[in-house]
């Protein structure tokens, strides 16, 4: 099928590259020329594993295409894909003029039926004001559906997750939509999903609000843990051989970051209150994540003197382990607070270095390993989870900090290891 995908973000580039390599014929729009000559060369500006490999298969076999000509794209493609951002406002709020621009564009160069299928995360009635918007501005005597069809993409697996989804969402309101789309996605071999197009919508905040409500659950309970002596890793444990409950989403840490909770929850909130209601569950869940972005910090401070002078270790920028994304990063939250402080720090990251350097003008030092990282280090601060942490013996920090101090926001690690080795070690809900 001749596919249009508007965007080539996280969701946009994903789906492009994903498309073309169960068969589909893409065409990925994005306004940036120097991005679009990036990725004609086959080079990913986002980090995901197999991204790139994907990148380059689809280009080889010509399936895969770029561009900044919006009017060819739109006009031969028989679904056109709106995968831009929706950036939260200060209120709560999406920001929805990049769907809209979309729309419009959309509306100017379509010379012929198609489906427009909207997987940018959007709040609930938006796809409804997205196909009248494109009918009142149509050029040309076409027929223009929309459709929902939520990602469900965690960064770091995010190709992996649309390769072998646990199912396709799709939010439709004609049988023709609903077929178009079954045909785009019979390929995958996978589950579908059909629903009317709010329920669609909400589908996507209510999974991902209901993954931050877990997590924010967890890390309120570790709190509670240390207070009263008991491990909330055991506790985790214990809940993980209900079936009711589930396993995955129980690790307690520093707080959940990223492009999708914390943007999504507050979104949820706002369209609540728009609506006269309070989503009290939600709310709980921003606050309680607001909180434990600088847990580690305040546990230092009461540990601390000052951090004037004091030469600080960083271990981890990106949000999580396995992407280069920084948006809501614990770490961004707790750099800062040190700065402030005349903290002199040294940070390790092995792939969100360089997009924290062109995006924070922080006066720190980056270091390539996490020995040089923590030579000489008067206490450390791990915020990601990345193997090259894990994989650090408890006797390194003990042998090259100057003082073996570690507040660990990931509870990698044994505290009692950590104790026979000789470093002070704290970290969440133990």
């Amino acid at each position: 099928m001749n596919l249009t995908i508007a965007g080539t973000g996280y969701v946009g580039l994903v789906a492009g590259v994903c498309f073309a390599h169960v068969g589909h014929t893409v065409t990925c729009v994005d306004i940036d020329q120097k991005k679009v000559e990036l990725l004609r060369s086959g080079v990913s500006p986002i980090y995901e594993e197999n991204l790139e490999a994907f990148l380059k298969e689809g280009i080889a076999s010509d399936l895969l295409h770029f561009t900044t000509d919006y009017r060819s794209a739109y006009a031969s493609a028989e679904a056109i894909f709106i995968g831009v951002g929706t950036p939260e406002q200060s209120d709560g709020s999406a920001n929805l003029k990049y769907v809209a621009t979309v729309a419009r564009q959309i509306a100017e160069s379509v010379t012929h039926d198609c489906l427009v299928v909207v997987k940018s995360t959007v709040p609930v009635g938006t796809n409804d004001k997205v196909e009248q918007f494109i009918k009142d501005s149509l050029i040309n005597d076409v027929c223009v559906e929309v459709a929902s069809n939520p990602e469900f993409l965690a960064q770091g697996t995010a190709v992996h997750d649309m390769m072998h989804a646990a199912r396709i969402i799709i939010g439709v309101e004609s049988k023709n939509a609903e077929s178009v789309l079954r045909s785009i996605y019979a390929p995958f071999n996978l589950p579908i999903v059909a629903v009317k197009r709010r329920s669609a919508e909400m589908s996507k905040y209510a999974a991902n609000d209901f993954l931050a409500l877990k997590i924010s659950y967890m890390n309120d309970l570790a709190n509670l843990c240390e207070l009263v002596g008991a491990d909330i890793e055991d506790v985790a444990k214990g809940m993980a051989y209900d079936e009711r409950i589930g396993s995955r989403f129980l690790q307690a840490g520093i707080g959940y970051g990223g492009s999708c909770f914390p943007k999504d929850t507050k979104a949820l909130e706002y369209l609540a209150k728009q609506h006269g209601y309070n989503l009290k569950t939600v709310g709980a869940a921003v606050a309680v994540n607001t909180s434990q972005r600088t847990v580690l910090f305040k546990k230092a401070c009461n540990r601390m003197i000052t951090f004037n002078g004091i030469k600080v270790a960083v271990l981890g920028l990106a949000f999580k382990a396995g992407t280069d994304d920084l948006r809501e990063s614990p770490a961004l939250y707790n750099i800062p607070l040190l700065l402030e402080q005349g903290a002199d720090i040294t940070a390790f990251d092995p792939v969100a270095e360089e997009n924290c350097k062109k995006q924070f003008n922080f006066s720190m030092t980056y270091s390539p390993t996490v020995a040089e990282t923590l030579q000489g280090a008067q206490i450390c601060f791990i915020f990601t989870d990345w193997k090259e942490i894990k994989e650090t013996a408890p006797e390194e920090f003990k042998r090259l900090m100057r003082t073996p101090l570690v507040y660990d926001g990931r509870n990698l690690f044994d505290p009692a290891a950590m104790k026979a080795a000789g470093v002070e070690y704290y970290s969440i809900g133990r």
